[in-house]
């Protein structure tokens, strides 16, 4: 009889190999930069999550380890550090290396217009142009875009997102619309537990109340001046190529079916239901133009732009949608 033979052992990909570095040889911030960017690009990195170049996001990690905000780097761009603090900026830089994990994950922290903001696995990790948006588009009739989508953000008293993930566009709206009730929903319990720190740490538990389920089916008939989303967006073609920092999300934060509109058409359709006569809906849908007018070409969606974005983002009045 033949002897049976042990089924070949699968090979486990090769351990991502990070340099030593020896005492002294790093001494400024500046650095500590030059030595992470050419680590991060040596091991060719992906940076969507919060920074957009392998610059920003080494001074991103070097100012968590200090305990510094990211305003405050260039202030102390020349400073030494000292033994410990270059044992901890170090660790941070070989684990973004070796792990893919997204930055914020290795902190626990995202900054967005400024503010910081708590993150964990169990949630997408913030990166929405909803946020300076916000800034731009609805601050009254002076804003900065020379002309506002509400013409009065006192008056705005209630405020929905959809789909709020860590609850970061929801406190963002908080301090846009002042006098508003703000409502967030979303379907993961992990997702809601993050967010649900991040509004204790605002010390938002007044004004801003969560909600787990799905889309509209929790808020019952309710109807608010502004519907702000960040749904689910990116189509089949995009799930199949996430880089490895995407897949240390959760899926359900990105999936959008076939096309990517699965949950865009839903929050369509349903809105007009939700808002108030002068209200509107506030939505991101990434790369999803061309795709979206072609679904619905009867409404007269306005598309606005940011620094680093155009057609990402739609604005349609509540009156549009009826």
């Amino acid at each position: 009889m033949a002897k049976r033979t042990k089924p070949a052992a699968k090979r486990s990909a090769p351990a991502v190999k990070f340099p030593k570095v020896g005492a002294n040889e790093l001494l400024t911030l500046l650095d500590f930069v030059r030595f992470a960017v050419s680590r991060f690009i040596e091991a060719k990195l992906v940076f969507a999550h919060g920074t957009t170049d392998p610059t920003a996001e080494a001074a991103f990690l070097i100012c968590e380890a200090l305990h510094l905000h990211p305003d405050q780097f260039e202030t102390f761009v020349s400073a030494r550090v000292t033994v410990a603090e270059a044992k901890k900026i170090l660790d941070l830089i070989e684990r973004r290396v070796t792990t893919r994990k997204p930055a914020a994950y290795l902190v626990n922290k995202i900054y967005m217009r400024g503010l910081p903001f708590y993150v964990d696995e169990r949630t997408i990790v913030p990166r929405s142009f909803i946020g300076e948006l916000l800034d731009s588009h609805f601050g009254g009739e002076d804003d900065e875009a020379g002309g506002s989508l509400i013409a009065d953000p006192q008056a705005v008293e209630s405020v929905l997102d959809l789909c709020t993930g860590s609850g970061c566009l929801a406190i963002l709206a908080s301090r846009n619309f002042p006098n508003a009730a703000i409502d967030a929903v979303d379907i993961s319990k992990d997702a809601l537990a993050v967010a649900a720190r991040n509004v204790g740490d605002y010390g938002l538990d007044h004004r801003l109340t969560l909600h787990r389920g799905d889309l509209f089916k929790p808020l019952g008939n309710a109807r608010y001046d502004l519907i702000i989303s960040n749904p689910p967006y990116v189509d089949a073609e995009g799930m199949a190529g996430l880089p490895r920092e995407c897949r240390a999300e959760p899926k359900l934060a990105f999936d959008g079916g076939a096309d990517g509109l699965d949950i865009v058409r839903r929050i369509l359709d349903e809105a007009a239901s939700h808002l108030n006569p002068q209200g509107g809906l506030l939505c991101e849908i990434g790369r999803g133009r061309e795709a979206l007018e072609a679904a619905y070409p009867q409404l007269p969606l306005l598309w606005l732009d940011t620094e680093d974005s155009q057609g990402e983002v739609f604005w349609i009045a509540a009156a549009d949608l009826a």
